[in-house]
């Protein structure tokens, strides 16, 4: 069954995945099918080395906290804080336990020194200030906006003071309560003080672009641009807290939607800004197809953060799905041959990547089985999904590492 895809399969490098597309994309996208697993981000270290090196690429931006990235970021350009500060603090979801984001943060760090500005690598989250019980309070997001505005505009442009939306935010445990995730009464999402924070981040966040050539004047763009991804966190965390304390059947889709709409929306803005942009996710943010899930009775579905990239950037936009053979350690054991991943497994090799639509005429009008993990944390590929798909990078074996993220 695997006629017509040996001669599409070869090593996981730049030319490889390069050759695979029509152009060299402004995003381009590698999925991985679970999170905590350094082989996988082995091979995306070892492709953002070469897209550096062969093709242009300046930034990476990763799964994680946008905000908390701004640490590893600031430590990456030019030496901020210390390695160990960075990784403790600069990472959400427990991904600064990782030795191999640990090396990418190291590797990009002496990459940078002794060059100019122009020449440097960039590092960034793109995910929301959001783990799996909740969010962040929107002070921080806010705040630096306020005070990035207030440093440089007239006063009497701005909104609102600093005092204000002290008063109005309140203190943060009212926004990161845990059990607002289960019971939507007890966030603070739709009060009159949210209602409020929310006009006034629409009216930040105007002020800024209306005050765009004075900003850039008296501060600088990378400045701006900071501010930007301050006003898009903080209208997208009061977004999210909205829903949160929302009791529709709509609720948790909304919820999703939104978080996926923040990373999309900080995806854009890195292209725009910084591209050409590697970006490493999971599978189910990265896919064009419509992502979905069953959360006890309720069907969600939703269009992930590539999904909406794909839309607004079309060519300029690649994905990468991964896949695996086996995660012993996790009790995932050899794939069935007539799946996605038992088809790439017979072709013998530890780490390539295929051309998808090979795989598609090789198999004519037969779709694979789809797998069933017996782990939670893992997500095979859907065979429904191989037309959306730009590339498929396979690992043979994934073997045990020691970080074990938190969502």
């Amino acid at each position: 069954m695997t006629t017509g895809i040996e001669d599409s399969a070869h090593p996981v490098d730049a030319s490889s995945v390069m050759g695979l597309l029509p152009a060299r994309p402004r995003v381009l996208a590698l999925g991985e099918p679970t999170h905590g697993e350094d082989a996988l981000l082995e091979v995306r270290n070892a492709l953002f080395r070469q897209l550096v090196d062969q093709e242009g690429y300046r930034t990476i931006a990763i799964e994680s906290d946008c905000l908390r990235g701004l640490l590893v970021a600031d430590h990456v350009s030019s030496g901020t804080g210390t390695l160990d500060d960075a990784m403790e603090h600069g990472f959400s979801h427990g991904f600064g336990g990782s030795a191999a984001n640990r090396e990418l943060v190291c590797w990009m760090r002496a990459h940078n020194e002794g060059r100019p500005a122009s020449e440097r690598l960039r590092f960034a989250g793109f995910d929301g200030p959001l783990e799996i019980t909740g969010a962040a309070s929107p002070r921080q997001a806010l705040t630096a906006l306020h005070g990035y505005l207030a440093a440089t505009v007239d006063p009497h442009l701005i909104p609102c003071t600093s005092e204000t939306l002290d008063r109005l935010l309140g203190t943060d445990d009212r926004w990161t309560e845990p059990a607002a995730m289960r019971d939507p009464t007890r966030s603070v999402g739709q009060s009159a003080e949210a209602r409020e924070l929310r006009w006034l981040a629409d009216d930040l966040a105007a002020l800024l672009d209306e005050q765009t050539p004075t900003l850039i004047a008296a501060t600088s763009r990378d400045d701006w641009e900071r501010a930007r991804l301050y006003g898009r966190t903080a209208a997208g965390l009061l977004r999210y807290h909205h829903w949160m304390a929302d009791t529709s059947p709509s609720r948790l889709t909304r919820l999703v939607g939104v978080r996926d709409q923040m990373m999309a929306a900080n995806l854009l803005a890195l292209a725009d800004e910084r591209g050409p942009v590697l970006v490493h996710a999971h599978n189910a943010h990265l896919q064009r197809d419509q992502s979905s899930m069953r959360m006890g009775d309720l069907a969600l579905r939703w269009w992930s953060a590539g999904a909406l990239v794909s839309a607004h950037l079309g060519e300029e936009y690649a994905f990468l799905a991964t896949a695996l053979g086996t995660m012993r350690h996790r009790g995932v054991d050899a794939p069935p041959p007539d799946t996605v991943e038992g088809l790439l497994s017979a072709l013998a090799e530890d780490r390539l990547v295929v051309d998808p639509s090979r795989l598609v005429t090789a198999l004519g009008g037969t779709r694979p089985a789809t797998r069933v993990s017996p782990y939670y944390g893992y997500a095979p590929l859907d065979p429904s999904h191989l037309g959306g798909y730009d590339g498929i990078v396979f690992l043979e074996d994934v073997v045990r590492t020691t970080v074990t993220p938190s969502a």
